[in-house]
């Protein structure tokens, strides 16, 4: 019964494995829940689901399969219901205080609180509210919503009061953290990780737990170790694309810059216009009297660099191609010429794009930009996109 729950995963691009979802068959044979939609979500989300990316697909998937869980009439929750006698005697021995199993002997047990409960949905054709006979709403009634008895049944009732039944998979509260969705300055420090690459420098002043262990344990006394500490040896350079048409990208790229400048002790920046020419700036409001020539940038930082590009690349074709084609001032050599050489001096080189990636095609400066850069050296600014980016930049 739970095979199209596992196709409607896989269609909505959770990668649940098939041992995975065996392992979630095996858990629901061994009764790890038992009546409680709640438990069976969060049972299916912990074993399903490996990645916190994709726990908004998931719920999107389980909604479609399983919507249907909290709208079963009461008529059929009754006839449906087979709960184990001696489960609920043993449930109730440690659960219930004397008083409130008195009140379910009063009742005259569990088989009398299930005719009862047929006899008045029989009777009953209007909404009651209170009191401590009908099924309504916020009454001490076995039955009904908001209210509470000891072995009661819930009807009518969007949520619970005690989060017994809650439909938490449609809060969806993981929304945000879907890989195709664009980034905040939390995610991309999670994607900057992956250019992590960490080198012993110095003097051995950190405590070395593990080699301190194994040493005293080896010699019968303490003998304390300790290793250079630990440093982010990743050396990033990043170019800016600003203006124009980039305006309506100016948060994202701030949280882009705050997240690196967070993750990475070696990292430099610059601005440019459109495509890289020969000269680049620092301070946006002094980029005509203060700019730095481009040559003295690939003089200063060396190979070593990791050197990514984030811009829209949407401008004319004339500024990457011909010489005096940039928009602002004359260029005496093209903007590829300029790229070219950017590339050669740092061959791990990317390209990060805030427009989304189905909309390359309509831009005939993208599709110019992907050539001298390599179709896979140009991301789109998503958490996948940078991820992927990364993983090149990595190697």
């Amino acid at each position: 019964m739970f095979l199209p729950f596992f196709s409607t995963l896989r269609d909505e691009g959770v990668p649940v494995s098939l041992r995975e979802f065996l392992t979630f068959l095996e858990g629901l044979a061994q009764n790890l829940v038992i009546y409680d939609t709640e438990g069976f979500y969060l049972l299916a989300r912990t074993i399903l689901v490996k990645d916190e990316r994709h726990l908004d697909r998931f719920d999107r998937a389980f909604s479609k399969s399983f919507s249907g869980l909290d709208t079963i009439s009461p008529e059929a929750m009754i006839e449906a219901m087979d709960l184990p006698r001696d489960w609920l005697e043993k449930l109730a021995e440690k659960t219930l205080s004397d008083e409130e199993k008195s009140k379910i002997e009063a009742l005259g047990g569990f088989d009398k609180l299930m005719e009862t409960l047929r006899e008045r949905l029989k009777e009953q054709q209007k909404r009651h509210q209170g009191g401590n006979k009908w099924i309504g709403t916020a009454g001490t009634s076995p039955f009904g919503a908001y209210g509470y008895n000891p072995e009661g049944v819930r009807i009518g009732q969007d949520k619970s009061r005690h989060q017994r039944a809650v439909k938490v998979w449609d809060k969806r509260e993981f929304r945000n953290l879907d890989d195709t969705r664009e980034l905040g300055t939390r995610n991309i420090k999670v994607a900057l990780k992956r250019l992590r690459k960490w080198a012993r420098t110095g003097a051995a002043e950190e405590l070395d737990l593990d080699q301190t262990i194994s040493s005293t344990a080896k010699h019968g006394y303490l003998d304390v170790q300790t290793r250079p500490e630990r440093r982010n040896a990743v050396k990033v350079l990043l170019f800016f694309d600003v203006g124009g048409s980039m305006d309506p990208h100016i948060r994202v790229l701030e949280e882009l810059f705050s997240a690196a400048k967070a993750e990475f002790k070696h990292l430099e920046h610059f601005y440019f216009h459109n495509c890289l020419y020969e000269g680049v700036w620092r301070d946006n409001a002094r980029r005509w009297n203060a700019q730095t020539p481009t040559w003295e940038v690939l003089r200063t930082y060396g190979p070593d660099y990791k050197c990514i590009f984030v811009g829209d690349a949407s401008m004319s074709p004339y500024e990457i191609a011909y010489q005096g084609g940039a928009n602002e001032h004359w260029n005496e050599e093209s903007g590829e010429v300029w790229l070219r050489r950017a590339i050669e001096h740092w061959p791990q080189t990317l390209w990060i794009n805030p427009v989304q990636e189905e909309h390359w095609k309509y831009t005939h400066s993208i599709g110019m930009i992907r050539t001298i850069f390599g179709a896979d050296r140009m991301v789109p600014m998503t958490l996948e996109g940078l991820e992927r980016g990364f993983k090149l930049l990595a190697r």
